[in-house]
């Protein structure tokens, strides 16, 4: 478990944002997500992110998310930190959750803005604080106006960044301006994460320190390639890549995570199922992801031969989806 005052070098790159596989009962499949976590450490990540909205968290039981995350620490085994998603429009429920990833052994939360209630900055700010008090734990802090309708200030999150509680901020926003704005006036070592695949490259070109990220769940060494050939000053590689990856990312952002959900079963790793009010996708959706993952090519989402979910189908199996 990792304390406030620890620096969060560790906050950097592409983290994936895990989702929950289900049985065909509907239920947990833990061995699936323990396969899913364990993939993702073997391609060299710092960070796995567990139970949110990658995940399904608002449809998980509080009993299934506790299972979700010990799955991931047990897994984990101290080799990469586990970031629990902790967040609720209910302060008092956001630290209970928040409470019990501490106890469970996450090595940070990620909290999102309350959604729904629409807040004003103020009681965004107030239920932060309440939260970092209630807990040893840092706090990645979580601002993606399409979902909650209130975003994170710019004068609330410096505001927050004052305090070591809080470590860095997942920024859903998609604005790439926002960051320039920002960069110089937070704290040293406060790290700045995109949570858009789309625009991820230029946030880390700008100085950003990473992406929490979907796409990484399908193709963690390619992403963790365009990472590193950014930051070692090779910006036609890392554009390169990108592109490559590009069809990937319109296909799985479109409808995640039932998207994702079909990528991972295309590629032999869990079952496509999802909790209502997510369904499955769409033969014309699955079309369009199984085409994506083609284009890309095995040798660069290294698939696995076979999987207890069967075998993966290769690339000229996919093109013919």
């Amino acid at each position: 478990m990792t304390s406030v005052s620890t620096p969060a070098t560790w906050l950097a790159g592409y983290i994936p944002d895990i989702p929950t596989p289900f049985d065909d009962n509907g239920a947990l499949d833990l061995a699936a997500f323990a396969e899913l976590c364990e993939r993702q450490i073997r391609a060299g990540i710092s960070a796995i992110l567990v139970s949110e909205t990658g995940g399904e968290a608002s449809t998980l039981s509080p009993a299934e998310q506790e299972s979700i995350i010990r799955t991931a620490v047990e897994v984990a085994q101290g080799r990469v930190r586990v970031i629990a998603g902790a967040g609720s429009n209910s302060t008092s429920q956001a630290i209970e959750q928040t409470q019990r990833a501490e106890a469970i052994g996450a090595d940070a939360v990620l909290s999102v803005v309350p959604y729904y209630n629409k807040p004003m900055q103020a009681g965004i700010h107030a239920h932060f604080r309440a939260i970092a008090i209630s807990t040893a734990l840092p706090i990645i802090l979580h601002d993606v106006p399409s979902r909650t309708m209130r975003e994170l200030s710019d004068d609330t999150l410096l505001r927050l960044a004052e305090s070591k509680h809080f470590i860095g901020l997942k920024d859903g926003s998609g604005d790439i301006t926002r960051l320039l704005r920002l960069r110089s006036r937070l704290p040293l070592g406060f790290r700045l994460l995109s949570g858009d695949d789309a625009t991820a490259l230029a946030f880390i070109a700008n100085g950003g320190d990473g992406c929490i990220s979907i796409v990484s769940n399908v193709a963690p060494e390619l992403c963790q390639t365009v990472f590193s050939s950014s930051r070692m000053g090779r910006p036609q590689t890392a554009r390169y890549l990108q592109n490559r990856l590009a069809p990937l990312t319109a296909a799985l952002t479109k409808e995640s995570p039932a998207a994702l959900k079909y990528a991972l079963c295309l590629l032999g790793f869990m079952s496509p199922a999802t909790r209502l009010p997510i369904v499955e996708l769409a033969d014309a959706a699955k079309g369009e992801v199984a085409s994506a993952i083609a284009a890309i090519g095995d040798e660069d989402i290294a698939c696995p031969v076979e999987s207890r979910h069967g075998p993966h189908l290769h690339e000229n199996s996919l093109a013919q989806s």
